[in-house]
């Protein structure tokens, strides 16, 4: 429901579940033992099945980000530069240059957006869009008479 609110009002939602897109989280990475194998377990994947999918990767640091640099060419679609402030995202745009797309995620809010827009990331993410909603609690419990 939050997604489609989003699409509503003018938002772009570029994931709506696992079946878009292959987003490569840092408990993923943690699991694999590292970016370059969870990057070439991902990869594997993709040729192997055929899907067709992107892959996108998060990171937490610079260090990150080079690493996804060198080892993700070809292989990684979009990087995600996760809980960054606008100025590592500065440097971390002139480490990527154009050789993939890159998401701002983490942290930003209506009133923090611009200076993230600013930088040049190709997306912006921002969960507070919905972090105010309300959970509807439904129940598909039916009554026999």
């Amino acid at each position: 429901m939050e997604k489609e609110a989003v699409r509503i009002g003018g938002g772009h939602n570029h994931r709506f579940g696992l079946y878009d897109m292959i987003m490569l989280k840092d408990n993923h990475i943690d699991y694999c033992g590292s970016i370059e194998k969870a990057i070439g377990k991902a990869y594997d994947y993709v040729q192997a099945k055929k899907t067709g999918l992107k892959i996108e990767i998060e990171t937490r640091n610079i260090n990150d980000v080079i690493k996804v640099v060198a080892t993700g060419k070809g292989k990684v679609s979009r990087i995600m530069l996760d809980n960054f402030r606008p100025e590592q995202i500065a440097e971390a745009l002139r480490l990527v240059g154009n050789d993939f797309e890159t998401e701002a995620s983490g942290g930003i809010t209506l009133e923090n957006i611009e200076a993230y827009a600013a930088t040049g990331v190709d997306f912006v993410s921002v969960g507070a869009l919905i972090h105010q909603a309300k959970s509807l609690d439904l129940s598909l419990k039916a009554i026999v008479i």
